[in-house]
């Protein structure tokens, strides 16, 4: 039964500091059955997230702390560049998206009111703030103009994993820029390109600037915000000095020739029975992967194409859909009705008028050993151009050591995780939606768009992934949910609380976030534990020997280097210390 004695809640904070007896905070010391990512077991760990469901998490209050530090610093950098935030619904009109061309995303929600009205769940909103500024915009004196939120998105994502980093609910900062010709976007994508510089520098995560795939967004080019991490989806090629980067969707290279000798006067026939892989067939030759010709049959909306490249080399589905649209993988009654053969005997020599060819770039250079469209039998000495027409095009995927195209030196293979993009939309959804202006001669003009996103909670578990050891988390200082961290050996009655709770309130005073961690019925080790997991920067320990003479044991988190501060002044060489961690 609960009495005026035993109902408590937690204290007050004072400042943005917390005292943790009574407050939630929900730690565990296994990692979960299902979790891979360090990220995904630390974040549960550690006590900053719990799983409702596949792809939806809860954010608990010091998860909740951290988010929210990213998102201080995301606001006051969108703020110094003049972008001016808003806060947009995330139900939506579906005839909005109709108008677009984006209703039936295949990771849309979509949903009817009451009243059979077709909507959809928010998963970006690019439709939305141009329908906003086709309402507000009339003259070229209203621009330009950059609007941001951060706001909660849906997305039906197939396969949610990885804890936060695959979700289907999530928080992201949107910014849209309207700039009144091509020249204002450069100007608008500029400033928040160098305003996410800023951000993630704050946010002290690694991270890369690489070219990137419009994809679904459309546009005339674009950028993501990379954090390297083995437990990232994407993957980069870079040159170590980071001249060159980009994702590998995009990213282009030099592949090393063989040693071709001489070219043959013309193909020729010869046997391979039972030869059905590159990797076979390389062992019956005796020949390089690079001297072979691997051969793809793919479907477009079209009709059937041949996609060929080196043999060591294999055909990207991002590069070949920009050049062949829609497409799958040809069936095997496909491929023998269309070659006279199966897969492991084809090639472009004598294939039907209706079949497309696509050779990658590489095999412009070179004679090939290819399938002869004969099971059983390949081609030695086949040359482009001379033996078979084809369109060329860097439809490859870049092989890690492959030389940079920007003299460079080679490129590495770097797998990450996206934490940001930038998009120039141009007319893409201003022209549809009729968001235009006038200007200054009275004529009538379309409002040229970026798009600009970053996802907090992203950022938040990619510095998981590259701060931890094997204690836990090793937050930046910059995103840390506390900047200090004072663990009290010693009961509520004990002089060595009264000491910690006034280091604590002077502490914050001086402008520091500090958690005291004063729980009852504790051990000492369990404490230090739960702190190294928690991971913030700075740790005090005040116990009975602090007690009168000090002096403060102060660790920090990260190397777990220990140095000693005497009680007088204390807390200001605290301060010190932290402002020291923080321009480090």
């Amino acid at each position: 039964m609960s009495t005026d004695d035993t109902w408590r809640m937690p204290a007050a904070p004072h400042g943005n500091s917390w005292r943790l007896e009574g407050r939630f905070w929900p730690t565990v010391r296994d990692d979960p059955a299902d979790a891979e990512a360090v990220s995904h077991k630390l974040s549960v760990r550690a006590g900053l997230v719990r799983q409702l469901a596949a792809g939806l998490y809860t954010l608990t209050p010091i998860g909740l702390r951290v988010v929210a530090k990213v998102e201080a610093i995301i606001r006051e950098e969108m703020d110094r560049i003049g972008a001016q935030e808003i806060l947009m619904p995330v139900l939506h009109p579906a005839e909005i998206w109709e108008t677009t061309g984006r209703y039936g995303l295949s990771e849309q929600f979509r949903l009817e009111d009451r009243g059979g009205r077709k909507m959809v769940l928010g998963m970006t909103h690019e439709e939305i703030v141009t329908w906003h500024a086709a309402r507000e915009m009339r003259s070229y004196r209203d621009l330009p103009q950059s609007w941001y939120q951060i706001q909660t998105k849906l997305r039906d994502e197939p396969r949610p994993k990885s804890g936060m980093l695959r979700v289907r609910e999530f928080t992201m900062k949107d910014s849209y820029s309207f700039d009144a010709d091509a020249e204002g976007l450069e100007r608008s994508y500029a400033a928040h390109s160098e305003a996410y510089a800023r951000i993630f520098d704050r946010c002290g995560i690694t991270w890369y600037r690489v070219e990137s795939d419009v994809g679904m967004m459309g546009g005339s080019g674009a950028h993501e915000y990379m954090a390297p991490s083995p437990a990232g989806e994407d993957v980069v090629a870079r040159t170590p000095s980071g001249s060159y980067a980009a994702n590998v969707e995009l990213a282009v290279s030099i592949a090393a020739d063989p040693d071709f000798g001489d070219t043959p006067a013309a193909p020729e026939e010869f046997a391979t029975p039972g030869i059905g892989s590159i990797e076979e067939l390389a062992a019956f030759t005796s020949l390089p992967a690079a001297r072979l010709a691997k051969s793809v049959v793919l479907v477009s909306d079209d009709g059937p194409v041949l996609a060929i490249v080196r043999g060591e080399h294999h055909v990207h589905e991002k590069k070949i859909a920009h050049l062949i649209g829609n497409h799958r993988a040809a069936r095997p009654e496909e491929i023998r009705e269309w070659f006279g053969a199966d897969p492991g005997s084809l090639g472009p020599i004598g294939v039907r008028d209706d079949v497309r060819v696509i050779a990658d770039s590489s095999l412009e250079v070179g004679h090939y050993v290819t399938g002869a469209n004969r099971d059983g039998f390949h081609l030695r000495g086949v040359v482009l151009g001379r033996d078979f027409k084809a369109e060329t095009a860097d439809i490859r995927s870049v092989l890690d050591g492959e030389q940079s195209v920007n003299g460079d030196g080679p490129v590495e293979l770097v797998p990450v995780i996206e934490i940001g993009n930038i998009f120039k939309l141009g007319i893409k959804y201003s022209e549809p939606l009729g968001a235009t202006y006038l200007d200054e001669h009275g004529k009538e003009q379309v409002i040229v768009m970026g798009s600009y996103g970053i996802g907090p909670a992203r950022v938040a578990m990619a510095a998981i992934e590259q701060g931890h050891d094997d204690g836990g988390i090793i937050w930046p200082v910059g995103i840390a949910p506390f900047d200090v961290h004072i663990v009290l050996i010693g009961d509520a009655e004990s002089e060595q609380s009264e000491y910690a709770v006034g280091l604590w309130a002077e502490l914050s005073d001086l402008g520091l976030d500090v958690l005291l961690d004063d729980r009852a019925g504790m051990s000492p080790g369990q404490k230090f534990v739960e702190a190294d997991l928690l991971g913030c920067p700075i740790r005090i320990t005040v116990g009975k020997r602090t007690l009168p003479d000090g002096p403060l044991e102060v660790q920090l988190r990260a190397g777990q280097q220990k140095t000693e501060v005497g009680l007088d002044g204390a807390a200001h060489a605290i301060r010190t210390l932290w402002h020291d961690l923080q321009s480090a």
